[in-house]
């Protein structure tokens, strides 16, 4: 093993093909994404055939272009890394075979890479001096989740949502009152320009697990009664602020209880302002440091794959060829 790490991701869970290779989990040389966002918009949400089939289209186009930006070959790389799971069964298969195929060829070893720890690692690219212990809050289209990163492998999961993850409620509030697709960035813009004037549920657990079904029928049935009459930008924030109310509720009492002054959020909807903003400052009222990935490391993305391949590497995780996708993938598995 060298000094130093060259590791090639490779990320398609569900709509982005994205090749990335990173330097020591931490340095990107090259981060390429093929997005199909523009291609599943007008169906309202990804459909996981076209996803499959576009991934299968781009794949070998992406793989190439990360290699030439970040000026190496596949004879430099030391490690070839893949989300394996969770994620749409036929989306994960092409990035797995792909990645299979390209270390089965050069000789190199193979990491299948959790898709949430790749979220969580995202961190350590824009935070170079970010280190485990720290609670980790992910929030993206599929996963909600409160994650003890007790160290760079090791995961304790301290609560998850019960129904929809928390981006998926933001598509489908954006989608009954007509916004559009992806709902996430549509209403963050509108929510700046409104007021939390409609009161919306909050659910809570004894423990720490989340729930956004609620919020989601609400909105659904203040849509029917109002008809038509609803202030959009009003009802954005007001959606926004009862969804982030309960995140934070939730990550303050996880790290009061674990005694941790460090939280990192990460997925797709670490991008929302109003959250970091929230965050911030909580932050600064409780004596905790934030911190948040920059925008491009948000969504879903190969850099973050890398990262994470390089530590899994590290701690002597190493795939065999039988490795398959896991749609269903639980962390630590």
């Amino acid at each position: 093993m060298s000094e130093s790490l060259l590791c090639l991701g490779i990320e398609s869970s569900c709509d982005e093909t994205s090749v990335a290779v990173v330097r020591d989990g931490r340095e990107v040389l090259s981060n390429v994404i093929a997005t199909q966002i523009d291609i599943h918009k007008k169906y309202g949400g990804v459909v996981p055939e076209i996803a499959s089939r576009n991934h299968v289209e781009n794949i070998t186009y992406v793989v190439k272009e990360a290699l030439e930006k970040a000026n190496v070959t596949l004879d430099d790389i030391d490690v070839i890394g893949c989300t394996y799971g969770p994620g749409l069964v036929g989306a994960l298969l092409v990035g797995l075979s792909t990645a299979k195929a390209l270390a089965y060829a050069a000789k190199k070893p193979l990491v299948g890479v959790h898709h949430i720890e790749g979220h969580i690692a995202a961190n350590y690219i824009t935070h170079k001096d970010l280190e485990p212990p720290y609670l980790c809050l992910v929030v993206s289209g599929g996963h909600s989740h409160l994650v003890h990163v007790k160290d760079y492998t090791e995961f304790e999961i301290l609560g998850r949502t019960r129904d929809d993850a928390v981006g998926e409620a933001f598509d489908k509030v954006a989608r009954v009152i007509g916004l559009g697709y992806p709902g996430g960035p549509i209403i963050d813009k509108l929510a700046k320009e409104g007021e939390p004037t409609y009161h919306l549920p909050r659910t809570y657990f004894e423990n720490l697990d989340f729930s956004f079904s609620g919020i989601k029928t609400a909105v659904l049935n203040l849509n029917n009664k109002e008809k038509g009459n609803i202030n959009v930008n009003d009802l954005c924030a007001s959606f926004e602020e009862a969804v982030t109310d309960v995140l934070t509720t939730n990550a303050i009492k996880a790290l009061k209880e674990l005694k941790l002054d460090k939280i990192a959020i990460a997925g797709g909807v670490s991008a929302n302002s109003y959250l970091r903003n929230k965050f911030e400052k909580l932050g600064a009222e409780n004596g905790f440091k934030v911190y948040y990935p920059e925008l491009v490391l948000c969504t879903d993305n190969a850099a973050m794959i890398a990262a994470a391949t390089y530590y899994n590497y590290k701690n002597g995780k190493i795939s065999d060829w039988n490795l398959n996708a896991v749609p269903n993938l639980k962390i630590g598995d």
